[in-house]
Order: structure tokens, then sequence, then C-alpha cells
């Protein structure tokens, strides 16, 4: 496995939740991260600050990562403070939970702008160094409700699904480059994300309760540092979805 010190990740919505925790994590394996919000300004900067306090190295950008020139935007500024970039974690992602008969137009349009269309731009943008380098990691967060259905609607799984299959495509043309991509699909992790969505229930999980953040980071930790992994999707969820 490889040692990740010096390392430079980017990980959009990494001020909270999932992101956040990968955020903390990168920076526990002196791993330098820039990590987008969108406009809690804050609690990135919490994030920045908690890196820092511990030797590491962090910066928070604002983007709008539906935006392709915003995430051109987002690219140049990472790479400006840091060099380069070696991790691309696609995090960034909103749920939007309506029972089927009620999405709309918008909606489909809005989740699939914010939780796949985002990913592409930002993979288009970053990769082509990342070759040229013959080193790179990227890691989208997908989810359960790409498999099963999940209990926030089909416009929300499609996304998702969609994300499972962008990484298999980035992965089967980019084998030989030294550059792998893989997904996370986690299930109801105990984040801000499950509020306001009478669906979620623990007992939907066969261990009996939600999973953590960190759970999560662990493995995008793993898929960082090792290089014969790629094209995977990573299951995170409690034993409810099994493959």
């Amino acid at each position: 496995m490889t040692d990740l010190t010096g390392k430079v990740a980017l990980i959009t919505g990494g001020s909270k939740g999932i992101g956040r925790a990968i955020a903390l994590e990168y920076g526990k394996q002196g791993i330098a991260v820039a990590l987008t919000y969108v406009s809690d300004e804050d609690a990135a900067h919490d994030v920045v600050q908690e890196i820092e306090s511990d030797g590491g190295r962090a910066k928070a950008l604002r983007a709008d990562v539906c935006d392709e020139s915003s995430v051109k935007a987002m690219v140049a500024t990472a790479r400006d403070a840091f060099g380069q970039i070696d991790i691309l974690v696609n995090n960034a992602g909103i749920t939007m939970p309506k029972p089927w008969q009620d999405v709309s137009t918008d909606d489909w349009n809005t989740i699939v702008s914010t939780n796949l269309t985002s990913a592409f731009l930002a993979t288009q943008e970053v990769v082509p160094e990342m070759v040229s380098r013959g080193w790179g990691r990227v890691i989208i967060l997908s989810s359960v409700a790409a498999q099963l259905g999940g209990v926030v609607g089909p416009h929300y799984a499609a996304s998702k699904a969609g994300l499972i299959g962008l990484a298999h495509g980035y992965a089967s043309v980019l084998a030989k480059t030294g550059v792998t991509v893989n997904a996370i699909a986690p299930a109801l992790i105990e984040t801000g994300m499950l509020a306001g969505n009478p669906n979620i229930k623990r007992e939907l999980i066969p261990v009996g309760r939600f999973g953590e953040p960190g759970e999560v980071a662990d493995v995008a930790v793993l898929l960082a540092s090792n290089g014969y992994m790629t094209g995977q999707t990573i299951n995170v969820n409690g034993g409810w979805y099994m493959s």
C-alpha cells in the first residue's frame, strides 16, 4: 500500500458529513486537502482549522460543482495552493426525498446535475494531469440506492447508479495509466442528510444501526493507498445490499 504522506486531495462537498470525515482522515494520513463548500463557509473553515491544528495542510474553496467554469476555477485554485492534485473525491451531492409521483423534471435535472454531472466535470478537469504523471486516484461517492432503489426516490437512485457507471467507464479507459477509479456505496450514514425523510429507519439495516462517517472515510483511505483496486464499488451499508 502506498504511503500517502505529501499527496494532495481535492474533496468536493468536504465541509460536512462523509466529505468532512474523509477530509479529516486524509489530513491524519499526511495528505494536503482542498475541500469545497457551497454556502456554509464556517463549517468548511472549521475542517481546515482542525486539519491544521494537527499539523496538516488544508484549504477551503467555494465552488458550484454543477457549473463547468466554477469547477475549472476550483481545480486551478487547488493546484495553485498545493501544486497538483493526486486524489479526487467526488462527494458533493444532495438527496431531495420525495414521493415518486411528485418528482418533477426540474427535480430530476437538479439532482442529476448536482450528483452526477458534477463528478463528470471534476474528473474531466483533474484526470489528464494524473495521467501525465502516471499516478492518480479518483473516488466517487455513490449509494446503496443505486443497487436497491433506496428510500429517497427514483431521481436520486438514478443519479447514484450513474456514478457507478461513471466509475466503471473511467476505470476501464484509465487502467493502464496508473490512475484508479472506484466508487463507494454507503447506506444510511449518520449525517444531516438523513433528516426529514420518514422512510429512513434503523430496521432497514441488518446490523441494526446507522453507519458512521468515519467508517466510509476508512474505505476512502484504502482506495487512495491501493493501486490494484480499480473499477470496484465498495459497499459500506451494514449488510443491506450483499454483493
